[in-house]
């Protein structure tokens, strides 16, 4: 079956967001090639976890493209965390006013999204389910 136009909205979303966790963890290694670390295995560890997290978030986008619901919720943690740390952003001085939209926005259309499809794919299992029972007699 073809990916509805949601299903393909909520994984490119994701799929965004793992490319700009690798660009940002090659951000990262150019620092660190220009000595800016002040510790070079906290510097490594923090490019591996970077890197660990974008390729999660490209196989929650795979995930959800193939209509999986781990997919889904993991995705929607994630948008979840994206704006619990956005949120946190506002009480910082000066505002990082472009950190937290761009942190922010991307994540609560994430969440909406992911949403959304959550619930289409319930009400769609739920009539697969009643169309497949067989029925008492």
């Amino acid at each position: 079956m073809r990916a509805s136009r949601l299903t393909i909205a909520a994984a490119s979303l994701l799929a965004l967001e793992a490319v700009a966790l690798l660009v940002l963890a090659l951000v990262e290694v150019f620092g660190l090639s220009e000595g800016d670390a002040a510790s070079l295995p906290s510097a490594l560890a923090l490019i591996a976890l970077t890197a660990v997290g974008a390729v999660g978030l490209g196989a929650l986008a795979f995930a959800v493209l193939r209509r999986r619901s781990f997919g889904r919720s993991g995705g929607l943690v994630v948008q979840v965390i994206a704006i619990l740390i956005a949120l946190s952003a506002l009480g910082v001085r000066p505002f990082p006013a472009l950190f937290v939209g761009a942190l922010g926005i991307p994540g609560l259309i994430g969440a909406v999204l992911l949403l959304v499809l959550a619930r289409r794919e319930g009400a769609e299992a739920r009539r697969r389910a009643d169309v497949e029972k067989p029925e008492k007699e």
